[in-house]
C-alpha cells in the first residue's frame, strides 16, 4: 500500500486517527455494562427472595434464598426419634430439593437478564 492510498484511509487533522474505528465497539461495550448492571440487581434481588422446602411429611423445612445460600432449618422432634438412615435419607433429599429449587429458579431469572442482551460473535 503507497502512502497517498494509506492517507485515504486516515483523518486529515490526526494522520495516525483512522476515520472508520471499529464499528459497533462502543454499541457493544454499552450493552455489556447494561447487562452487568442488569445482573448485579438481579443478584440482589436473589438475595433477597426467600424460598421454603418441606419434606418428610412437614418434618423438615428449609429456607433458602434465591441465591443458594440456606437460612434455616427446623426439624420436627419426632422425626429425630426415627432411625437415624430415614432421617438422614429425608434431611438430604429436602436439601437436594431446596438446592435444586434455588438453582432453577436462579438460572430462569439469569437467563431472562441475559437473552435479552445480544452479543454478535460471543454466542
Amino acid at each position: 500500500m503507497t502512502f497517498a492510498r494509506r492517507r485515504k484511509l486516515t483523518d486529515k487533522a490526526n494522520p495516525l486517527k483512522p476515520t472508520h474505528p471499529m464499528p459497533g465497539v462502543g454499541k457493544l461495550l454499552k450493552q455489556a455494562q447494561k447487562m452487568q448492571r442488569s445482573i448485579d440487581a438481579l443478584q440482589a434481588e436473589l438475595e433477597a427472595r426467600e424460598f421454603e422446602v418441606t419434606g418428610g411429611g412437614g418434618a423438615v423445612r428449609i429456607k433458602i434464598n434465591g441465591a443458594g445460600r440456606f437460612t434455616a432449618l427446623t426439624l420436627d422432634p419426632e422425626l429425630l426419634k426415627e432411625d437415624p438412615k430415614l432421617v438422614a435419607d429425608t434431611l438430604l433429599a429436602s436439601i437436594q430439593e431446596a438446592a435444586k429449587l434455588a438453582k432453577d429458579n436462579h438460572d430462569s431469572e439469569m437467563q431472562k437478564v441475559t437473552s435479552a442482551f445480544q452479543m454478535p460473535g460471543l454466542l
